[in-house]
């Protein structure tokens, strides 16, 4: 079964404690190791010192006229201390002198051809009784030419007061490192919790946060460290989540409003030629028309905002092919000018002979038609709409112009947003428009590379261009 532990400010201080844990064993190791090595070299130079210094007593003491025997004893009284022993063999084997041999240790030297005499020999050896205290000795072999004689110099000393202090290091590293690691793991979980306090307090507001109150906001204590910004990114998205909310219910609200006034219009038609059980063939044929208008205002705008809504989700399935746009505003132009004609304006053409294309044909249709169509309904009786198609700057430009009563400037800036109608109170509007058309066109556009916008408008009537790229 796998252990797994949740909290994350746990994690970091198990981490950290970890972490530190064989910091501090890899550091005592070497501190221990390097410390060992240098108390043991310190003491393999002092015998060897030792041995050397006894070699040179030896040869001055033979040189003043004493035997080999006193002059052994001599070297081995004068030169051993409470910290080095000192013992001088013949090349048998046989003990001469010796002084501060402790009594607990017994010297078992090695072959005597086995030792050397141009270096010194180091080792270990360790007491016969229980407490098994270690000594460190040095042997040479030393040879006098000047007076033909030759010793066994072995000098040697305690490790006991080395091997104590190296098991103190060692007694307090194991102290120091379970106390250490116990603050630094005290350290590391309140460090954790002061550092991890902004993230807990980001998640108790963000729970807060639901679709109803998209407002909310999460804390920022510093905007400059990596929460900061985290938090800041999030604040980022729930303006745009809050901004898109907005937006759906504002569009849910206005399409609900659209689509009732068609429908009530249609009940209400129904209804009244069903009041009376008789009506003459006029009365009935006045109230198809008005439920076949209506439904066929209803289709568009159900048509249209399926669409919109595609494009918002992104799938809309797009088939862009050459075409020539030339021939779609032809016959865009002499679909709408039927329309125009029972209103009594006038729709003329102008452009380029030919004008090739890349893109959705049956969207493009739709885009000219829905600016056509704009143009004709917000022009008055006798009035002329005028459609042009150019080629400029590496563009094609669409221009279409009415001579309608223009745009107030305060509303200009959203015409291309959806279900926004310059004058929504009038008759007109509420039985034409659905505020749908030119958003659609200004989506159609985008898709396409290009964009739409609104080059003029006065009393004298508006202009919308709309620029594609040459190639589609």
């Amino acid at each position: 079964m796998t252990f797994r532990i949740e909290s994350v400010r746990a994690r970091l201080t198990i981490f950290y404690v970890l972490v530190l844990a064989v910091v501090l064993l890899v550091v005592g190791g070497l501190i221990h190791v390097m410390l060992a090595r240098v108390l043991y070299a310190r003491i393999d130079d002092g015998l060897v010192d030792l041995v050397q210094i006894a070699t040179t007593s030896l040869d001055n003491d033979l040189a003043e006229g004493q035997d080999i025997v006193d002059a052994a004893r001599s070297t081995a009284t004068e030169l051993a201390s409470q910290q080095q022993m000192l013992a001088i063999y013949t090349t048998d084997g046989r003990l001469l002198a010796e002084s501060a041999r402790d009594g607990d240790l017994e010297i078992a030297l090695p072959p005597v051809a086995t030792v050397p005499s141009t270096s010194t020999q180091l080792t270990t050896v360790t007491e016969r009784r229980d407490r098994g205290d270690r000594h460190r000795l040095a042997m040479r072999m030393v040879t006098l030419p000047t007076h033909a004689v030759t010793y066994l110099v072995v000098a040697g000393t305690s490790l006991e007061p080395t091997d104590e202090e190296l098991e103190a290091v060692r007694e307090t590293l194991a102290y120091v490192v379970p106390i250490a690691l116990l603050l630094a793991g005290l350290g590391g979980w309140f460090l954790a919790h002061r550092s991890l306090a902004p993230v807990v307090a980001m998640a108790e507001r963000a729970r807060r946060i639901g679709g109803e109150n998209l407002s909310g906001r999460l804390p920022v204590a510093n905007p400059k460290d990596e929460l900061g910004r985290l938090a800041g990114t999030f604040n980022e998205l729930l303006e745009r989540l809050e901004f898109a909310m907005s937006q759906q219910r504002q569009f849910m609200a206005d399409a609900s409003h659209e689509l009732r006034t068609p429908i009530t219009t249609t009940r209400t038609a129904a209804n009244v030629a069903l009041q009376q059980r008789h009506r003459n063939e006029d009365e009935y044929r006045h109230a198809l028309e008005v439920i076949e208008q209506q439904a066929t205002r209803l289709s568009r705008m159900v048509d249209d905002l399926f669409t919109l809504a595609r494009a918002d989700a992104g799938t809309y399935p797009v088939s862009r092919q050459p075409m020539y746009l030339d021939e779609i505003v032809e016959e865009v132009v002499a679909g709408a000018r039927i329309v125009a004609s029972t209103r009594q304006v006038r729709v003329e053409h102008f452009g380029v002979a030919s004008a090739s294309f890349l893109g959705d044909e049956e969207l493009i249709r739709r885009m000219v038609t829905n600016l056509l169509d704009n143009a004709v309904r917000h022009s008055p009786t006798g009035a002329r709409v005028t459609v042009e198609l150019r080629a400029a700057g590496g563009r094609h430009a669409i221009v279409v112009a009415d001579q309608g009563p223009g745009i107030p400037v305060e509303n200009q800036p959203h015409i291309f947003e959806r279900f926004y109608r310059v004058d929504p109170s009038s008759s007109r509007a509420r039985d034409e428009g659905a505020g749908l058309g030119l958003a659609l066109v200004r989506w159609v556009a985008h898709l396409h590379g290009g964009a739409v916008t609104l080059t003029n408008s006065s009393n004298a009537g508006s202009t919308f261009t709309v620029e594609l790229p040459l190639n589609g």
